[in-house]
């Protein structure tokens, strides 16, 4: 049981780092899975993959709060941006909830591989680079939260749909598209960990219906420590991205991506 607690505090911190970061979580998890190999059924990792994502979640809101809470605005145009933003988010998450909804089961059976994480990866990372390139001569046309309209909001949301496959990256997708919209890093970075509130949410409760909420002592456990050290990591990440896209752009994040897909796919060629 020990070992099992182990591995589930590693995960939760590849997690709390990756999920913010433009690497994917999902694609580390899957491959971190495949060297600690983490003793529970498919069912049980299937949704914890998912609720410890939540966990990081968790951490948005806490550093968020007084932003994301239209009841704590000081006057009454605070309180319409607050509300504005949430209803930008509804606007964005349309489409991933309803293409998830619909392919949720045939993602999971064919896309959950090394493969698929390996070739997303690199493939994301080369585009991170190039569209980095792009955009250095470019004027931001969306530089605050007033100019961040609702069709930008559901454009970036379509963008939000790569992020189904693994190894893609939420946040690298979501960020990405806003910058090529226009945004600034900094309004297309809060949009993507608002909008990760509700679908990570959404994402959890399919996936806790699906598993029936009967844990075993055990596998309570293990969620919970993998959800703590998630959080905990998160809201450090978070902080760190937020300062690090002040002066500096994703490259960096495109060669690491493309390093670790070439690693992982000459791991699995020769072992």
């Amino acid at each position: 049981m020990f070992i099992e607690i182990l591995k589930s505090i590693i995960l939760g911190i590849v997690q709390g780092i990756t999920e913010w970061l433009p690497v994917s979580s999902t694609g580390h998890m899957i491959l971190v899975d495949e060297f600690l190999v983490l003793n529970q059924t498919a069912e049980f990792k299937e949704m914890y993959f998912v609720v410890i994502q939540l966990a990081s979640v968790l951490a948005v809101i806490l550093l968020y709060f007084k932003r994301l809470n239209p009841f704590m605005a000081k006057s009454r145009e605070e309180t319409n941006r607050t509300w504005a933003i949430w209803f930008k988010v509804i606007a964005g998450i349309i489409p991933v909830g309803i293409i998830g909804l619909l392919f949720d089961d045939l993602i999971d059976e064919y896309f959950f591989n090394w493969q698929t994480v390996s070739v997303a990866l690199i493939v994301y990372g080369v585009l991170f680079i190039l569209i980095e390139r792009w955009n250095k001569n470019r004027e931001t046309k969306y530089t605050d939260w007033d100019a961040f309209g609702y069709k930008e909001a559901f454009k970036v949301g379509l963008f939000q749909i790569l992020a189904l496959i693994p190894g893609t990256s939420r946040s690298g997708s979501t960020i990405m598209g806003g910058i090529l919209l226009g945004t600034s890093r900094p309004v297309a970075a809060e949009f993507s960990f608002f909008m990760s509130i509700p679908v990570m949410f959404g994402a959890s409760v399919v996936k806790m219906s699906k598993f029936g909420f009967a844990f075993t002592g055990n596998e309570l456990i293990i969620l919970l420590i993998g959800c703590i050290s998630s959080f905990v990591v998160s809201y450090f990440a978070i902080k760190f991205l937020m300062n690090y896209i002040q002066n500096n752009d994703f490259s960096a994040f495109g060669w690491y991506r493309i390093i670790v897909g070439l690693l992982i796919i000459g791991y699995f060629s020769f072992f």
